[in-house]
């Protein structure tokens, strides 16, 4: 009797088991499809890209001055213009300037990487609040972004209704 108990215990879980698993749904979205069509962030492409060149050009320029001291100093140094002590102090001084090159480098990557953070957020956060009142309207348990997707069904596309969301918001 007790193992008729529990043996019908056990097929009752399973089969409410599987009814939940069915009853939820699941979608899918591409959101850098998404992503590439909205203006803001076009804009803030075109603000990071003005502001690397800006870096870029800053960071050319002290690299073009290294270059010439370093050439200058090595012609007075094949001319027998400079000591060896002379040599070592010229040597130190350019290699100080080497290192705060690399160090102006370094911290482009990083004001670079926080700008973009930066003009990105708002964005992001746009989108998730757009997936999640799709996600509830349509009573989706999961959504996904495509690109962690090995096979989707087509039907669980999200996309249309998540851009349409963007697109009111706007």
């Amino acid at each position: 009797m007790r193992n008729i108990i529990l043996l019908a215990a056990v097929v009752l879980m399973g089969v409410m088991g599987e009814n939940t698993l069915s009853a939820q749904k699941f979608g899918y979205l591409n959101s850098q499809a998404i992503l590439a069509e909205l203006p803001e962030v076009k804009q803030s492409e075109a603000e990071l890209e003005a502001l690397q060149k800006q870096l870029q050009k800053k960071g050319q320029t002290m690299l073009e001055s290294l270059q010439a001291d370093y050439q200058v100093m090595q012609k007075k140094v094949d001319s027998g213009e400079l000591s060896p002590k002379m040599q070592e102090e010229e040597g130190k001084k350019l290699q100080v300037r080497e290192e705060e090159l690399n160090k102006f480098q370094q911290e482009m990557m990083n004001t670079l990487q926080e700008k973009r953070n930066t003009l990105l957020k708002p964005i992001y956060d746009k989108l998730t609040a757009a997936l999640k009142v799709v996600a509830q309207e349509n009573g989706y348990a999961y959504i996904f972004d495509q690109s962690i997707l090995l096979f989707s069904d087509p039907a669980g596309d999200v996309s249309a209704l998540v851009k349409a969301k963007l697109t009111a918001a706007n």
